[in-house]
């Protein structure tokens, strides 16, 4: 299978602190909204990312017009100034101790430049460790590219919110969790976590253990009332650097929380007891 590989990470992370490339412009938002997006399709057929990806931008992506094309077509039309791309990515961090590659769902716009990644990125979002199986995050891609149009948004009105630490912003509604159902799956809770006698310890508010399926039919549904949890990281593979948790909303795709921390043998790969703490503050 194909893939555009980016050896650094240069992309900025849309809700992050750590980004390493330039900051979107308000000029770069501008230009977006006026693009035809091209979302790029993996080589592979059979791709369970295509077929996702497909479904949900048929379903829900309408803050520009789209079309979908290959890698292939990509890499003849990606300096084009007036095109934007929706395309599937390969990173990693180089000052990491551990060389983890990460799938980033990213949304850059055409230019002619020699680097994909000299290429304005608009928007990225983590979207898994690279060497997990597809069904660990490909029943998300819905909430997350309604997620981006969202932040698109935002950022075009309020361009003063374009910042490094933008997830600060989002994290102001981390308060809000606590008036929805938490709904989890279980192999993205960190071990000691399980339990749900452990969980309340920390975290008095509802809180569910449900399946892949229930969270990618709240999200269809536009559920209200559920918030879950959007966790990127190893998954029983060996590589282990990063863990990200995002909670987002089913209903409206915001982000309530977001966080990282590095794996080690005291914090592993999930959502942590201190991530309950944070969420369970009165």
């Amino acid at each position: 299978m194909k893939k555009i590989v980016f050896l650094t990470l240069l992309v900025s992370f849309c809700i992050s602190s750590f980004a390493e490339r330039n900051l979107v412009r308000s000029e770069d938002v501008k230009a977006f909204l006026k693009s035809t997006t091209y979302v790029v399709l993996e080589d592979n057929p059979m791709s369970g990312y295509n077929f996702k990806i497909k479904d949900a931008v048929e379903k829900s992506w309408t803050i520009t017009p789209h079309k979908f094309i290959t890698t292939k077509e990509f890499e003849t039309m990606r300096q084009d100034i007036d095109k934007s791309f929706l395309v599937l990515v390969q990173m990693k961090f180089d000052k990491d101790k551990i060389p983890a590659v990460y799938n980033f769902l990213s949304l850059s716009m055409g230019a002619a430049v020699k680097k994909i990644t000299d290429m304005p990125d608009v928007c990225s979002v983590p979207l898994s460790y690279f060497s997990v199986p597809e069904d660990d995050y490909i029943y998300k891609i819905e909430s997350l590219i309604r997620f981006m149009q969202n932040h698109i948004k935002l950022i075009d009105q309020n361009p003063t919110l374009i910042k490094n630490n933008i997830f600060e912003y989002y994290n102001k509604n981390t308060k809000d969790i606590k008036g929805k159902e938490l709904w989890v799956v279980e192999n993205d809770l960190e071990k000691s976590t399980r339990a749900l006698a452990e969980i309340r310890k920390n975290y008095s508010y509802t809180v569910k253990v449900v399946t892949s399926e229930n969270i990618e039919k709240a999200i269809a549904e536009k559920n209200p009332n559920v918030v879950f949890l959007h966790k990127v990281g190893p998954s029983g593979t060996r590589l282990q650097a990063r863990c990200y948790k995002i909670v987002m909303g089913a209903g409206d795709d915001q982000i309530y929380y977001f966080d990282y921390h590095t794996i080690t043998k005291s914090e592993g790969d999930g959502l942590l007891n201190s991530d309950f703490k944070k969420m369970g503050r009165k």
